[in-house]
């Protein structure tokens, strides 16, 4: 078993990303804020149509994607998550989270405790969500981290900007990397070869789904609850096995 080297620069990438964005994030103006978040949310809606036109298998993931967002809804995932920053925030010393976990719409900035929350939910789902988590932790697990390297330099340069607006919460994001690229890296044996082009492409059109929808919260359009469909990502590669 190698050690996942890959995934563990990626955490150090994104704390260390965090610790710049957060000490420097309050020097900068709100409008200069504004503006890297709406960059933020350009490049993000971006990326997720580019991974959407590789599949010819849309119709299985757009039932993959319908499917997941009910199963997250029903679970309550987004919601669970907001508890969760709620608490790591508290117990980290900060004042206990007054969080909507229903998500409305709202046009003013959010309160610091809500962005603390809202900043380890966005950066989670930013980090986590795409092919290139699953190939590179894979490929990491094989002793190749040279996906996660590269994704480990983006995923800073992206942690400097979500902490300057979203302060120290996107760094509990890297306990999302660590449990989810290092348990693939850690299953990879048994995952190399077991998912097929077609199903790393649905996986993408999945994952770019969400970043659509995530792209749209950064851009302040529409408070959309993109965790409550993660289970798309497992759903759509499933989908095109059995019927695609």
């Amino acid at each position: 078993m190698h050690l996942p080297v890959g995934a563990i620069v990626n955490v150090a990438a994104v704390l260390a990303g965090t610790a710049i964005g957060a000490l420097a994030g309050t020097r900068f103006p709100e409008n200069v804020r504004t503006t890297v978040m709406a960059t933020l949310g350009l490049a993000t809606a971006a990326i997720g149509i580019r991974e959407l036109l590789p599949t010819d298998q849309f119709p299985l993931v757009l039932g993959a994607v319908l499917a997941g967002g009910l199963i997250g809804e029903l679970i309550g995932i987004e919601a669970g998550l907001h508890r969760l920053g709620a608490i790591l925030q508290t117990r980290l010393g900060g004042r206990s989270a007054d969080i909507d976990v229903e998500v409305p719409e709202r046009t003013e900035p959010a309160p610091a405790d809500g962005r603390f929350a809202e900043g380890f939910v966005i950066a989670s789902l930013v980090f986590c969500v795409g092919p290139l988590t699953i190939i590179g932790s894979i490929q990491d697990g094989l002793g190749d981290p040279q996906l996660l390297l590269v994704k480990s330099a983006l995923d800073g340069f992206a942690s400097i900007a979500f902490a300057a607006v979203y302060g120290w919460g996107v760094a509990m994001s890297a306990l999302t990397v660590a449990v989810i690229q290092g348990g693939i890296a850690l299953a990879a044996a048994a995952l190399d070869g077991v998912l097929t082009d077609p199903m790393l492409q649905a996986l993408g059109a999945a994952g770019g789904i969400l970043l659509l929808g995530i792209a749209l919260r950064l851009l302040d359009l529409k408070q959309v609850r993109v965790a409550n469909m993660l289970p798309a990502v497992v759903l759509a590669p499933l989908f095109v096995w059995w019927w695609g």
